[in-house]
């Protein structure tokens, strides 16, 4: 008898919908798996096996083929266990072979039939609906996970027994609804570092506020001790929480990469990745063995700090030139290739030069000028152009780290922020973007538009710095924030100018060379 059960791979975002099935006939007792299964599916069959008679059920002492189609799309993982013993309970008839249709079932077994949790369900349910399934068998530790798209009847599954007398009886409850609060709120910083603990550095706070406002990239560099990476780790604390498309997306990715603790829901507050320098380029771009996504994606909707860039490699630094320009990565291997978003916000941090002292009243630079072109090359000018805010550091004074922190300074900036992210959220909406730092270049005329006075200030900072092209329009995408911030629907000069004081540094000859030969 033949018996079919729905199930799902994770490959890329979406996935692909995976029909698990089997087929018990006269021969030799035996499985056989095929459909391109890797290792921890093959093995599946002793778990099932094992799982099926401690759970009360009679294992059949025939011959069965059980088949993973498409064939073509390679399986990988264990969370095939559960449907495969419940089509052979089906194809043996121990349940209602009907009672599997336009269902989708996930899990792990435990050799006493206890079912674990998986990854990807979010992304495994979005799939299963797209295709017309109706209802849905998952690990109780997924289950809010599953339940996140508010549609669909899902049912939490703790046991192979109980999965086989939920499908008995079709006792299946509809998934619970939930609100969907898009209200744009200032979100708490899990790392716990407010932009009021950063003593003095009044430019470099107005730095992180703008940054934080159009989700622009950021350069700090900066002597050891000068407070880059504290000022990195602040800046989530700025960033509004997820509205609910955004918020599904990144909880989507992270199911994907499983990254998602048991029973969570879900990702409420924009993530913050910051990857150690030895990181592969598959780690932090995506690929691997198994295709998953890499930090770049992690860091979707959310910050990406690279600490000490230039010890990364300099060919991973330079692929992330794609996605910071187009908020996605493609990933293209032998017979497949993948595509995931990283629409984040890129954070870099390191010193001025080798030795770190290049800036230090009281210490001497060791490093000749070849040192420090070589040691800002491994960036690479082409990143650095992609790069809307420079910010240069300098330890602070001992009467400016003896200061006291003031609350309400932390407080009014994410104010701020949050009014200005308003303004954007409503200025873009119906488009494929929300954030100035994504105007596309067509549209940077409609929405950055320029008086007389404004055109003549930026042609002449644009002549004395000679800056790119993709400068210019990244001028033009910081006016907009600056003028965001102050509540303001048109450009003023004033914005020009202060855009062109964040991004000067960097463009032409660098600040560090004059003197220094």
């Amino acid at each position: 008898m033949l018996a079919v059960v729905a199930s799902h791979a994770p490959v890329g975002m979406e996935g692909e919908l995976i029909s698990v099935e089997v087929d018990i006939r006269r021969g030799l007792p035996g499985i056989d798996v095929v459909g391109l299964p890797d290792g921890a599916v093959r093995e599946s069959k002793d778990r099932v096996r094992v799982a099926i008679r401690n759970s009360g059920f009679t294992f059949p002492p025939d011959r069965i083929l059980i088949s993973l189609a498409p064939a073509g799309v390679r399986k990988e993982g264990a969370s095939f266990d559960l449907p495969i013993a419940l089509g052979i309970l089906a194809a043996s008839g121990q349940v209602p072979p009907d009672s599997i249709d336009h269902t989708m079932v996930l899990g792990e077994l435990n050799l006493g039939g206890g079912v674990r949790p998986v990854h990807g369900v979010l992304s495994a349910v979005g799939t299963g609906l797209g295709a017309g399934m109706t209802t849905f068998l998952v690990p109780t530790e997924n289950l809010r996970e599953a339940r996140a798209l508010h549609q669909g009847n899902i049912r939490g599954i703790a046991s192979l027994r109980e999965a086989a007398v939920a499908l008995s009886q079709q006792d299946v409850p509809a998934a619970t609804e939930g609100s969907d609060c898009t209200e744009l709120l200032p979100s708490p910083n899990p790392a716990g570092i407010d932009i009021s603990d950063i003593r003095g550095h009044a430019a470099l706070k107005r730095a992180l506020e703008v940054a934080a406002a159009g989700r622009h990239h950021l350069l700090l560099f900066g002597p050891p001790g000068s407070g880059k990476s504290m000022s990195a780790r602040a800046l989530p604390a700025l960033l509004p929480p997820l509205d609910r498309e955004e918020s599904l997306a990144v909880t989507r990715i992270h199911s994907i990469a499983g990254l998602l603790a048991p029973d969570q829901g879900l990702i409420e507050l924009p993530p913050f990745r910051m990857p150690h320098h030895s990181a592969s380029a598959e780690g932090i771009l995506g690929g691997g063995r198994l295709l998953r996504p890499g930090e770049v994606s992690l860091a979707h909707h959310g910050v990406l700090f690279l600490d000490e860039s230039p010890e990364f490699g300099m060919s991973l630094l330079q692929g992330l030139r794609e996605p910071v320009e187009d908020g996605w990565v493609s990933i293209a291997r032998a017979g497949c290739s993948v595509r995931y978003p990283a629409g984040f916000q890129l954070v870099l941090a390191f010193n001025p030069c080798p030795c770190g002292n290049l800036g230090r009243e009281s210490h001497a630079c060791i490093c000749s000028t070849t040192e420090i072109h070589r040691y800002w090359r491994r960036v690479g000018g082409a990143l650095l152009d992609r790069i809307d805010i420079r910010i240069p550091l300098s330890p602070v004074t001992a009467s400016e780290m003896c200061a006291s922190a003031d609350p309400e300074e932390g407080k009014a900036a994410r104010r701020r922020v949050v009014e200005a992210a308003l303004i954007q959220r409503q200025r873009y909406a119906g488009l494929d973007f929300c954030w100035n730092s994504r105007i596309p270049a067509g549209q940077i005329d409609r929405f950055c538009a320029l008086d007389r006075e404004c055109r003549e200030t930026l042609v002449r900072a644009a002549e004395k710095s000679l800056i790119s092209s993709r400068a210019f329009h990244s001028i033009l995408r910081m006016a907009r924030t600056l003028a965001d911030l102050d509540a303001s629907e048109p450009i003023l000069p004033a914005h020009i100018r202060g855009a062109v004081q964040h991004r000067r540094y960097g463009d032409g000859d660098f600040f560090w060379t004059r003197g220094h030969a």
